[in-house]
């Protein structure tokens, strides 16, 4: 069995974010997501972030028909949880080159592969949260 895996943070579900973990799905048999705990994205994102909590952004993806399992993670990055699933396929957006990719050494030194999903342009978390801020006023 093909296990795959991505992760982030997954603040406001978009259709870039659906894309990846659609197209991650089709490149294994079980698709596991790490996501970012909210102490996590405070560090990684700022004091203003996460917009939703990590239970709802786990109920939200967890519903997907992608993805297999949710899987919290404390961490700044998802080696440590990657070294425990072991995947077979890692994957994240075009928008990282593969030696980004966190774990990417770890994947491929036990026979596993790095798949880069093209990205939709115009959709990310971050330009949707300072557009809905500057509407505030």
């Amino acid at each position: 069995m093909r296990i795959g895996f991505t992760n982030g943070c997954f603040d406001i579900l978009h259709p870039g974010h659906v894309r990846v973990l659609t197209q991650a799905r089709a490149t294994c048999d079980r698709l596991v997501v790490g996501l970012n705990s909210d102490d996590s994205v405070r560090r990684l994102k700022g004091e203003s972030r996460p917009v939703q909590a990590e239970l709802a952004r786990a109920e939200v993806l967890a519903a997907l028909e992608a993805v297999d399992l949710v899987v919290i993670f404390e961490e700044d990055t998802p080696l440590e949880l990657i070294r425990q699933v072991k995947p077979s396929v890692l994957v994240k957006g075009g928008d990282y080159t593969r030696e980004q990719v966190v774990g990417h050494e770890f994947v491929t030194a036990h026979g596993g592969e790095v798949v880069l999903i093209d990205i939709l342009p115009g959709h990310s978390t971050t330009s949707l949260v300072n557009r809905a801020r500057s509407n505030q006023g």
